[in-house]
């Protein structure tokens, strides 16, 4: 049957580009008409301007085109595999890690149900990156009460200012050079919005904990100079999730502001999660989803107010221009499938 999906074919090219996929199934597979996918603008980003070190596994780190994306989404089941139980056709999933093309052809785990069916899919099409996030706050065992700050307002740390406030953190200190997304981010429920350039940055977040500093940071920015920056900032034994990937190679003073205040640094990479089985302080991304769409349905999170755009998957590579150009492209853009004829 045909197919559609956008391609990285160059360094900041982005095409929808027709292709045939088979008609029948795998026993384990899932085929999803996708309706909505979403941004992830870091991550695609990198792939898109050709960055090399896009991989976690060092081996694969390359700078060959064509690339493909798109790993969140949402869509409903129009046929499964002889050994799938799960889900069955007509049912609205979540699609975990599929890309940006029409039909996703998925593992039957990674077609997860939504539920309740109540929730939109404007609600849903964000929880794959809302993971990201939940997995770093899980990660740093926050406590009722603790202080957090989120380094980095884009779509993850929108998203995490959310998840922390839900998670009981006060206060919640957001953290980012961009006015507009520190506005977003009080809109988002953060307590306090700071600019990092500020000369009183350090004093003005230790003010904002009572002196002591900040109990969890979750860097969601992958920039040494931010990190650095947050790690002056941290609380004695306060832990540090480190959520944003730091693609290219810095220093950190490893003694004054790691070792000898007893700070922990997390790697909270989304693959970092167990595959079966959750336990605490880290969850498999299917418990994660759930939890996710729980509390989107209870109104502690609002997911859907994060989305700033939605394009007809053919406009992809006027989208995609203004990724790889503009350092202020908007979070939450959106591509909705249904518009292609």
């Amino acid at each position: 049957m045909k197919n559609r999906q956008i391609v990285f074919t160059a360094p900041k090219v982005a095409e929808l580009i027709d292709y045939d996929i088979p008609d029948s199934l795998k026993p384990n597979e899932v085929r999803v008409k996708t309706k909505l996918t979403a941004i992830s603008s870091g991550t695609e980003r990198a792939n898109l301007v050709g960055e090399v070190n896009i991989s976690g596994i060092r081996r694969h780190c390359n700078s060959s085109f064509p690339r493909k994306l798109g790993y969140c989404g949402v869509g409903t089941v129009e046929e499964i595999g002889s050994d799938v139980k799960s889900v069955k056709p007509g049912d609205r999933v979540i699609i975990y890690f599929g890309k940006h093309c029409e039909h996703n052809v998925i593992p039957e785990e990674k077609a997860v149900p939504i539920r309740p069916g109540s929730l939109s899919d404007r609600e849903a099409v964000l929880m794959v990156i809302g993971c990201f996030p939940e997995n770093a706050i899980r990660k740093t065992r926050l406590e009722l009460g603790e202080s957090v700050s989120v380094v980095g307002l884009g779509i993850l740390g929108l998203i995490a200012v959310q998840l922390a406030r839900a998670a009981g953190a006060a206060p919640v200190i957001a953290v980012d050079l961009n006015p507009e997304a520190r506005k977003r981010a009080i809109e988002c429920g953060a307590d306090f919005a700071v600019d990092p350039a500020g000369e009183d940055y350090e004093c003005r977040m230790k003010e904002l904990t009572s002196g002591k500093g900040v109990d969890v940071t979750i860097e969601a920015t992958g920039n040494y100079a931010a990190l650095n920056a947050a790690l002056r900032c941290c609380a004695p034994l306060g832990r540090v999730a480190l959520l944003g990937c730091t693609r290219t190679p810095d220093v950190i003073d490893l003694y004054h502001d790691v070792h000898f205040p007893g700070v922990q640094l997390i790697g909270a990479h989304n693959f970092a999660r167990p595959l079966h089985d959750s336990y605490p302080g880290c969850w498999t991304y299917q418990d994660d989803l759930a939890a996710q769409m729980r509390l989107q349905a209870g109104g502690r999170i609002d997911l859907s107010k994060l989305i700033s755009e939605i394009h007809s998957p053919a406009e992809c590579g006027e989208v995609y221009a203004r990724l790889a150009d503009d350092r202020n492209f908007p979070s939450g853009v959106l591509f909705d499938w249904e518009r292609l004829a």
